[in-house]
């Protein structure tokens, strides 16, 4: 009997409760309906905010406990819970004591993959790389005239679990992870990598160390046979006495050492190589990539080593110069009175700001600001020195990000900084301040909360707000 079947056996007629109906939740609800589970859906959020889709459910036969009490008297057989929740909540803590069992879309989802599984994870770059490792794959299957598919999902992407009847064993997953995802984790992939860690969601973890913890969970576990980290972040570098995994270093500043490790990827010569104890081969021309930034360079370090085995030189050479990038990352929008407008609102983290900045030679007009995660913002004072003609503020961190750049012994009165009350009055205090030949960007170095739903709706905003410019 395969694990799928065994499933839909034991999930037939068990009460499930699913905590927070979101992105990956509500197709989890059609899916545990669909095989006869006796669904209770809670959110926190009232009735009227769920709109029409609390009739939808309801009519489904799913039944709702909505708003401030939605956590009480849980005594379903099975809890999924929401990436965003807590696990440690009194009412998950009595649930799981009395006889429930706790877990998520994710982690169901890698107990039923049938197929090899790349999973990504990081403070940065991991949506960039986990599209790369996907693309990379993808076209690699395609060449080889391949009927096997790529399915990827996570923190990006659709949910993968109610399409799981549909994945073979031939397949890849790709998968983004965050540390919310890999909180309660305890399986990890096969190929797992860590693109760095800098202090980020610090208002959701108790403190640094279980965000760590978090995302050492990609590799903890039975099945992780290949392991990517980043040599330079003192974090990840020392995160190899932890696995017995296959470990590739990878850098674009210098050389990894080998001592911990089977292979090293960086940069020779204006020429991506990898480094093993017996050779070292020519992978890509850094002249090939056609996203800027050296951080893209390690985000292409981190997807060959990921995939490395799997993917042709050819097809990596070919992504490369074809790729332009994830949309909501340093994503150009238009150019109006020769000021060029870019679009990275995914920039969540000071350390993601400082990678976009450092992605242009000339010093641009940043728009910074947003909710506050509680992660400290004097790092970010140094890169908007040298990097900003302008910060234009908005936002709940607006005074964070402004106390660093004044407190900094650097500053000397640039770049500007100009505050802003609304969304739409900081576009338009950009473009005021910008000339000809200057550029604008979005990058927030904060999250989106305070006022959009998420970084998607924030950056098509953004666009809407440039497009719309006369």
């Amino acid at each position: 009997m395969s694990k799928l079947t065994e499933f839909y056996s034991y999930i037939n007629n068990k009460t499930v409760s699913v905590v927070g109906i979101g992105i990956s939740n509500t197709p989890l609800i059609d899916f545990l309906l669909g095989h006869g589970a006796v669904v209770t859906a809670r959110d926190i959020k009232p009735r009227e905010k769920l709109g029409v889709l609390a009739d939808e459910l309801e009519a489904k036969g799913v039944k709702l406990v909505l708003g401030d009490g939605y956590l009480a008297d849980i005594t379903d057989d099975i809890i999924f819970k929401a990436p965003g929740i807590r696990c440690d909540m009194p009412e998950f803590t009595a649930a799981v004591a009395g006889g429930s069992r706790l877990t998520s879309e994710m982690e169901l989802f890698f107990e039923l993959c049938p197929c090899k599984i790349f999973a990504v994870t990081g403070s940065d770059g991991k949506t960039t790389t986990t599209t790369l490792t996907y693309t990379l794959l993808r076209r690699e299957l395609e060449k080889r005239g391949s009927n096997a598919k790529v399915h990827v999902g996570g923190n990006i992407g659709k949910p993968l679990l109610p399409e799981i009847e549909s994945i073979q064993p031939d397949d890849f997953a790709v998968l983004e992870l965050s540390s919310f995802q890999l909180h309660t984790m305890r399986q990890s992939p096969y190929a797992a990598a860590i693109t760095n860690v800098t202090p980020n969601h610090l208002n959701w973890h108790t403190d640094m160390d279980e965000y760590i913890r978090s995302k050492e969970n990609i590799f903890l576990y039975p099945g992780n046979e290949r392991l990517v980290l980043n040599w330079g972040n003192d974090v990840t570098r020392d995160m190899y006495s932890l696995t017995k995994a296959d470990i590739t270093y990878f850098s674009a500043k210098c050389e990894p050492s080998l001592e911990n490790a089977s292979a090293a990827i960086y940069d020779r010569g204006g020429v991506i190589v990898r480094k093993t104890a017996d050779s070292v081969e020519e992978i890509l021309p850094i002249s090939d990539i056609k996203l800027p930034g050296r951080h893209n360079v390690e985000n292409y370090m981190t997807a060959i080593a990921l995939t490395y085995g799997f993917v042709s030189r050819e097809v990596i050479c070919e992504v490369a110069r074809e790729f332009g990038g994830v949309e909501h990352r340093c994503e150009f929008v238009r150019e109006l009175d020769g000021v060029k407008y870019y679009n990275s609102s995914i920039d969540s983290s000071p350390t993601r700001t400082e990678a976009a900045l450092r992605s242009f030679s000339q010093k641009v007009i940043v728009i910074c600001g947003g909710y506050d995660k509680h992660i400290p913002y004097e790092p970010l004072a140094k890169p908007l020195i040298d990097c900003a003609k302008s910060v234009v503020l908005v936002g709940a961190t607006s005074p964070k990000i402004k106390a660093a750049l004044l407190s900094s012994p650097e500053y000397a009165g640039s770049p500007d900084i100009i505050g802003c009350d609304t969304f739409e009055s900081a576009v338009e205090a950009a473009r005021g301040a910008a000339k000809s030949g200057d550029i604008v960007i979005l990058s927030p170095a904060s999250a989106s909360f305070d006022m959009f739903p998420n970084f998607e709706v924030r950056g098509n905003r953004f666009k809407e707000i440039v497009n719309s410019l006369k």
